[in-house]
């Protein structure tokens, strides 16, 4: 799954990785803490790529308020054509996250859950296949989105069973529709070798802790799973 984030690239660098305009109001950077329900970017076709704030959370047509239902950070893509709340907008609203990393925990019986941070093991930014759905009334709209996951590939099962979907750039302008059809093949686990994870510090099992030393690797007296 997905359900914390580190975004550290400058928005010039953001619009550079995918020749998009940039939008005003874009949330700051860094941020080595990015929690669901906070705004992030997120790359939409146009005449001219845009890249531009959501709230990361998808917020289906029919939620009363943003908390009328279940948090739907993360949309499966088992199930993501199916399901009532994403069908319409993987149909027509896919788009682009970037990130330098996400974290995972590493669940084991009686003990406090142990977060690892995974990035690309080429150490070039990550880019998440996502889906966006604008609620709320005119004058008070909100763009809202979802990071689509699969299944975890060879490093990432390790530790769970999920994995968002990363995706190489030849790709980028087939999942965002500007392609033609074909998107759902996207939708399949990183390669193996293609990720690097280390454990980090337990302070970042609060939402509110912040700061690059968040991605710092700690000492894991068994070994790492995948060293740094």
């Amino acid at each position: 799954m997905c359900g914390r984030m580190a975004i550290t690239m400058a928005h010039d660098a953001m619009g550079r990785l995918f020749d998009a305009a940039l939008a005003n109001d874009l949330p700051p950077v860094p941020s080595h803490n990015v929690c669901p329900t906070q705004t992030i970017s997120a790359c939409v076709p146009g005449d001219r790529r845009l890249l531009r704030p959501m709230r990361w959370g998808l917020i289906p047509p029919w939620y009363k308020t943003p908390n009328g239902g279940p948090l739907l950070i993360n949309a499966r893509a088992e199930t993501v054509a199916d399901k009532p709340a994403f069908r319409q907008a993987v149909r027509e609203r896919r788009c682009l996250v970037p990130a330098s990393g996400f974290y995972e925990w590493e669940r084991r019986e009686g003990e406090t859950p142990l977060p690892w941070y995974v990035t690309r093991a080429d150490g070039s930014p990550m880019v998440f296949a996502a889906i966006w759905q604008d609620w709320g009334p005119p004058d008070a709209r909100v763009s809202t989105c979802a990071v689509v996951t699969c299944a975890a590939n060879a490093e990432m099962a390790r530790v769970h069973d999920r994995l968002p979907v990363i995706l190489e750039p030849p790709d980028w302008g087939l999942w965002l529709g500007e392609e033609g059809v074909g998107a759902a093949r996207l939708m399949a686990p990183a390669p193996d070798g293609s990720l690097r994870m280390h454990r980090v510090g337990t302070e970042v099992n609060s939402s509110r802790a912040l700061g690059e030393g968040l991605i710092r690797p700690v000492e894991v007296v068994a070994g790492p799973i995948n060293p740094a």
